[in-house]
């Protein structure tokens, strides 16, 4: 998949099938709309295009209104939304930044200059509640108008639920900050993850139960940063890690504000991977890019009176972790073996 900033490139294809949206965690319904714009796209010979906006408009006029509690949690950074996209299939993503200029264009000539003129948009797929241009005065009517008119397609796609309930990326986030992990996969058709390159920390965990049993050589952790300042899930969390070794790894991991050791706000996912691989070595997991799947939620972040209770916590949450990881093994050995033995029969 290509990725561009901005549509003033020579390498942006000259015609495109083209959606717009933020797809904050490319959910299940983000998936079928992506489906359908590349069944569209195949008919007219079409490459597709995916166009998205950095930061997030509710971000920026929270920003520009002095209210950033107004700006939505993140579900996923840039680098995981366009792995996602291109996992589904897109071939060029087209990232505009949003800022002043973009949000002052009127619906005229966001349509002229930027769908026609910059993308030359021959096919565009919207959502059921899309609205665009200076105070949102653009929607789908408008859009098909301009269609009919101008000689490019527009269609709608409605809303897709799972089990009655409507798949958006509220509904995911409100998943995440309750903690409910089963429910954020089945919306986002996989588990929730969160990827970036291992960072250096203050390497506080190696000091952190040196002398417990469960963490011989302290509580090592991998770093990553989570640049965005609301996290959409916080807390402490069962995992697995990828990217590391050709196998998946198991951890117990913290993403938040660490209250206990650093109080600058700054957003950390700190992994602790339960055995360390030895042919890495003390640092071989520096600069690697890895991703970790959060898949079960042991307890919201906490401050703790000094270190020591802050190691019998961490220590708890690693006995936590290993409790959940291998009742999920044991369960998920069972259904391989229902499956197998229902084959069988068949």
């Amino acid at each position: 998949m290509q990725v561009f900033r901005g549509f003033h490139h020579p390498g942006i294809a000259s015609a495109c099938a083209l959606t717009i949206g933020n797809f904050d965690g490319v959910h299940r319904g983000h998936q079928a709309m992506l489906a359908l714009l590349k069944s569209e796209a195949s008919h007219r010979g079409l490459p597709t295009c995916v166009m998205s906006f950095e930061p997030h408009p509710r971000d920026y006029f929270a920003a520009r209104a002095g209210q950033p509690d107004l700006a939505p949690a993140r579900i996923a950074l840039l680098r995981d939304k366009l792995s996602e996209l291109e996992r589904c299939g897109v071939d060029q993503a087209i990232v505009l930044r949003f800022d002043e200029a973009l949000a002052s264009l009127s619906a005229q000539d966001f349509i002229q200059r930027v769908l026609r003129q910059g993308l030359g948009a021959k096919y565009i797929l919207v959502g059921d509640d899309f609205r665009f241009g200076a105070k949102r005065q653009g929607d789908y009517a408008t859009l098909d108008a301009a269609g009919r008119a101008q000689g490019f397609d527009v269609a709608r796609m409605m809303s897709y639920e799972v089990h009655g309930l409507r798949v958006s990326s509220s509904a995911v986030r409100e998943a995440l900050a309750q903690g409910d992990m089963a429910a954020a996969a089945r919306l986002l058709g996989r588990p929730y993850a969160i990827s970036g390159h291992v960072v250096h920390g203050a390497k506080l965990g190696r000091s952190l139960g040196e002398s417990a049993p469960a963490a011989a050589d302290g509580f090592r952790t991998l770093n990553l940063r989570f640049t965005h300042d609301k996290p959409a899930a916080h807390g402490i969390f069962a995992v697995r890690v990828h990217g590391l070794t050709s196998q998946a790894l198991e951890g117990v991991a913290s993403l938040g504000v660490r209250p206990t050791v650093e109080d600058a706000g700054r957003v950390l996912l700190e992994v602790h991977c339960l055995e360390w691989p030895t042919e890495l070595g003390a640092n071989g997991g520096y600069g690697k890019l890895v991703r970790v799947e959060l898949l079960h939620k042991l307890r919201d972040e906490a401050r703790y009176d000094g270190l020591d209770a802050l190691t019998a916590a961490i220590a708890q949450d690693v006995r936590d972790a290993r409790v959940f990881l291998a009742q999920q093994a044991t369960s998920g050995a069972h259904e391989a073996l229902r499956r197998q033995t229902t084959r069988d029969r068949i």
